[in-house]
């Protein structure tokens, strides 16, 4: 199936315009990472980018790693085509592909946590500069204040998108769950290309998840440091390269927010958690550290199931995500009562994941002895 979809891409290619509109980018993503992902498998396993299992980590075989590249490089064909890479765009997207170089040596040969996080925040400052940031705060300090919050927030999303690729099918559906919801709330809006670029993301995700979740059996290869890092950097810069609600600061941070909401909720959940117990007690510890106590493992202990968790977290990042469509013309009032809303989801979620360490006897892990 894999040469076909291939052979499909290059049929379209010769027949096509070469502006696609939304769907054609999104399908022509698809195609592409569905048929690059069987070579880049082979690329990983002769190259040794394998992922071992131990006991923190669920499979128990080594797995191909690397499949971040077919993922970008599907989003790079599909998107490359058209007039769509504006300076802002082509920031992001350069920013993208050097995360995706340094994660796919990081799954081939390993880099210090530090160097990564540093590569992070260069590539944030770099899109940053072009134009890229929140537009919350006005005033003379309000620049200063937009730009820190600017790089809190791709640092911070980046990273809580790296944490939940724990689990077969899970960062892909998600990922992609999260493109369609920006593709969807960017409709009509001041930069035309945020729906053709998310969608070509979220093709990109699917055509890659057959491989990262069978039908049946554990997955045939993840996404590794060189997808998660840029997936999640894509996914933070696209979603503040739009600027939601100009004049409304509450509504222009809640739609992002609510579309994130359960990789945020996650993040903080685990960081809390982690600093409480002691099994956190530096910033490096806390990039470096490898746990099962994210929201996919409590919901797997709770429901007795990998993929019935996979399920739960999508119905409710999409339940969540979707309410940032009612604030495409809402007001700060209305954007309150989204935030309080998703809050008190959120908070039911907490519950359930208490249940789950209760009913299934979860423990915190022991802090790790230096």
């Amino acid at each position: 199936m894999s040469p076909l979809a291939l052979l499909a891409v290059g049929i379209w290619f010769i027949v096509q315009p070469p502006a696609p509109g939304p769907l054609e980018a999104g399908l022509l993503a698809f195609l592409a990472a569905f048929g690059l992902t069987p070579f880049i498998r082979l690329l990983a396993r002769r190259s040794g980018a394998l992922d071992h299992p131990d006991d923190r980590k669920a499979h128990a075989s080594p797995t191909p790693r690397l499949g971040g590249v077919a993922v970008i490089a599907a989003f790079v064909l599909a998107i490359g085509r058209g007039p769509l890479l504006d300076r802002e765009m082509m920031a992001i997207v350069i920013a993208a592909l050097a995360l995706m170089l340094a994660g796919a040596i990081d799954d081939t040969r390993g880099l210090s946590a530090g160097l990564r996080l540093s590569l992070q925040l260069a590539c944030a400052v770099a899109v940053i500069a072009a134009g890229v940031r929140l537009n919350l705060v006005p005033g003379p300090y309000g620049l200063i204040i937009n730009v820190a919050l600017s790089i809190v927030w791709i640092i911070g999303i980046t990273n809580a998108y790296n944490f939940i690729d724990g689990m077969d099918g899970l960062a892909a559906s998600l990922g992609a769950a999260i493109a369609v919801l920006l593709a969807l709330v960017g409709r009509g809006s001041a930069h035309p290309a945020i729906p053709e670029v998310s969608l070509a993301l979220a093709g990109a995700l699917l055509g890659f998840l057959p491989h990262n979740l069978p039908p049946r059996g554990p997955a045939t290869i993840f996404l590794g440091d060189s997808g998660s890092a840029s997936i999640g950097f894509l996914l933070a810069a696209l979603a503040i390269k739009e600027d939601w609600a100009e004049g409304d600061p509450l509504v222009a941070l809640a739609a992002p927010v609510l579309i994130f909401s359960v990789l945020i909720y996650d993040m903080i959940q685990t960081t809390v958690s982690r600093i409480a117990s002691g099994r956190v007690r530096s910033f490096r510890g806390w990039i470096e550290y490898v746990g099962r106590d994210h929201i996919h493992h409590r919901f797997t202990a709770l429901l007795g199931s990998p993929r019935r968790a996979l399920l739960l977290i999508l119905m409710l990042a999409l339940g969540l995500g979707l309410s940032a469509l009612g604030l495409k013309r809402g007001a700060n009032g209305q954007a309150l009562i989204f935030l309080v809303h998703g809050a008190l989801v959120l908070a039911v979620v907490a519950v359930l994941e208490g249940a789950a360490i209760r009913r299934r006897g979860i423990e915190p892990e022991p802090p790790e002895t230096p």
